[in-house]
């Protein structure tokens, strides 16, 4: 099998001379805007509070059609119209300014405001971890140690209906575990590509198996910030959240084997699919319980990987299918025999890149370096500036407009540090690390662009109020309301790419709509996390993680289409089980008090 192209190598050949100028081109676009970025906060005065309004049109349901629009514009531009995501996202943000300043009377200083600090947080963490990813991957294939992780999975099997469930489903609740933010999509779609994985459907099915730890991503960050703005106890939220999750957890294995080879091809291999889903229910339900969010998606993903790797070595198809789909059963196959050293070695730079983020993300270790490195900034003219106002709170409270740069502690340092020492123990020279990662910068500039322009969409969404709209209607369903409950935290993930902003955004809306309707704060607060994971696939920030790590830039539409329906079916399906445990005996008693 030939070596698969990087995303440089599948670039436009341009000259070292051309690409150098490019991208000084670039970066300095990026300087200038960043630059006026900074002037508009310095020179923003203050003028009073504004205080959100939810209805400004009058009927309640033309209001609600208003604050769509923003997200309509954009995921149908890429769905629909099939116009590359960088134009999509330019598109959605100029209309959610429009419908922010002309409809619901954002004065049009916080509403700039509020797109510039939402860009820059689409520029850091986001863009900064998708960055350090693909520059590592494209180390990896430089040295030709990638062709060699390959095989060496291809030795654990040759079956891409089990290749799929190994590195998709169980590896990549690993990295979503340590790192989350897009990391495992796009991880473990250039993987996918290695093994012969059409680009695209790559794409498409890292996104579908990167559902069930979602909501415990990022070492349990989610349901920590879920927390945070309830205040209903952590541990019961956990609970509560993997037992609305159990099903789930043993139904996307057998789902995602169904969407990428068909019902009878995924019987065929239903034994391993069994293990996979019953270990990692089983897990994280456990750790959830009785240790808390943090470690329950890494405990899960490993647990997984170990038992479905020992499983292999005794049970095998009956009918061997490549990633093409092709039967290959009984032809005869190459035994790659590289030595447990080199294959050890093809594995190091994984191995680093996950023992560093781990390490990262344990709480003792990234709060020392919180307290010393951290540097946080109120952004002048928006912090404490606009206020949301019951029904979606209690009484008025402020919305805090802090950037967060914590610059050793993001998980994106600690990949691009993973990276270089990957790098210098593969062998390659402090010049020419330097020039790899200039080339992987310029070669997803598009993909900056758009994250850059759907968070400045997703922070206007937030600050003007265009989601509480949208969540109050969701809201008028009555005993209705467990159902559209799960459907508010997908709404959320769907349009902020991230879980721990739709619990923010979402939490204190169901805690208190939860209580007038009569149904159980804890678990309609648990159902907007859990609902909001089955968002995460259709978020337009995760379509151009997964559309720039499998070099499919400009198909984003494509991928969005192969994923949009799955999203919606297993949000509804959410939304059955949180019902059932609102008002049908026994699932009540799941509930955790």
């Amino acid at each position: 099998m030939a070596p698969n192209r990087t995303p440089v190598e599948a670039a436009p050949e341009l000259t070292e001379q051309a690409t150098a100028k490019s991208s000084i081109f670039f970066f300095a676009s990026v300087l200038v805007v960043t630059a006026g970025v900074i002037f508009l906060f310095v020179t923003n005065p203050a003028h009073g509070r504004w205080l959100q309004g939810y209805d400004p049109v009058g009927p309640w349901w033309v209001s609600t059609i208003l604050a769509a629009l923003p997200i309509v514009v954009l995921l149908g531009a890429m769905a629909i119209l099939r116009v590359k995501g960088h134009v999509a996202a330019v598109a959605g943000l100029a209309t959610s300014l429009l419908i922010a300043i002309a409809v619901f009377h954002m004065p049009a200083r916080l509403a700039f405001t509020a797109a510039s600090y939402g860009a820059g947080y689409g520029l850091f963490p986001i863009c900064w971890i998708i960055l350090p990813v693909i520059f590592l991957y494209d180390l990896t294939v430089k040295t030709g140690q990638f062709v060699t992780l390959q095989e060496s999975l291809t030795n654990i099997t040759d079956d891409s209906r089990l290749q799929l469930l190994l590195i998709a489903f169980a590896l990549g609740a690993f990295f979503e575990g340590t790192a989350g933010f897009g990391t495992p999509v796009a991880v473990c779609g250039a993987i996918l590509i290695s093994l012969g994985f059409r680009p695209l459907q790559a794409a498409g099915l890292s996104l579908l198996a990167n559902t069930a730890p979602v909501a415990f991503g990022a070492l349990g960050i989610p349901i920590v910030a879920l927390h945070g703005v309830t205040g209903l106890n952590i541990f019961a939220l956990s609970k509560t959240i993997s037992v609305i999750l159990a099903l789930f957890c043993a139904l996307i294995p057998f789902w995602l084997i169904w969407a990428y080879a068909g019902f009878r091809s995924m019987l065929e291999v239903w034994p391993p699919i069994l293990v996979a889903s019953l270990t990692f229910a089983f897990a994280q339900w456990f750790m959830a319980t009785y240790n808390g969010p943090t470690l329950v998606a890494i405990v899960s993903a490993t647990s997984t990987i170990v038992v479905l790797i020992v499983f292999l070595r005794f049970w095998r198809p009956k009918r061997v299918l490549n990633a093409k789909g092709e039967d290959v059963t009984g032809k005869s196959r190459h035994r790659y025999e590289h030595g447990s050293a080199k294959v050890f070695k093809a594995w190091l730079p994984w191995l680093i890149l996950s023992v560093i983020v781990f390490l990262w993300g344990i709480p003792q270790i990234s709060q020392w370096l919180d307290a010393r490195t951290t540097i946080k900034l109120i952004v002048p003219g928006l912090h404490n500036f606009i206020q949301r106002v019951p029904p979606v709170v209690a009484k008025p409270t402020p919305e805090a407009a802090v950037f967060t740069f914590n610059w050793l502690t993001a998980s994106g340092t600690a990949i691009l540090i993973a990276s270089i020492i990957a790098g210098l123990l593969m062998g390659i020279s402090p010049k020419s690390l330097f020039s790899s990662f200039f080339k992987t910068c310029f070669n997803i500039r598009f993909a900056i662009v758009t994250i850059a322009a759907m968070l400045g969409l997703g922070y206007i969404t937030r600050y003007c109020g265009l989601d509480a709209t949208l969540g109050l209607a969701f809201a008028r369903t009555g005993s209705l309301y467990p159902f559209f409950g799960a459907l508010i935290g997908w709404l959320g993930v769907a349009s902020s790419g991230s879980d721990t902003a739709s619990n923010v955004l979402f939490g204190s809306l169901q805690q208190l709509t939860a209580q007038q309707v009569g149904v159980s704060p804890i678990l309609m607060a648990s159902a907007n996390s859990a609902g909001g994971v089955m968002g995460k696939m259709i978020a337009a920030p995760s379509v151009v993680v997964a559309s720039t790590a499998t070099n499919s830039y400009g198909q984003e539409g494509t991928i969005l289409r192969f994923v949009i329906l799955h999203s919606i079916a297993l949000a509804c399906l959410v939304g059955v089980v949180v019902y059932l445990m609102a008002y049908v005996p026994p699932f009540t008693a799941l509930v955790a008090r």
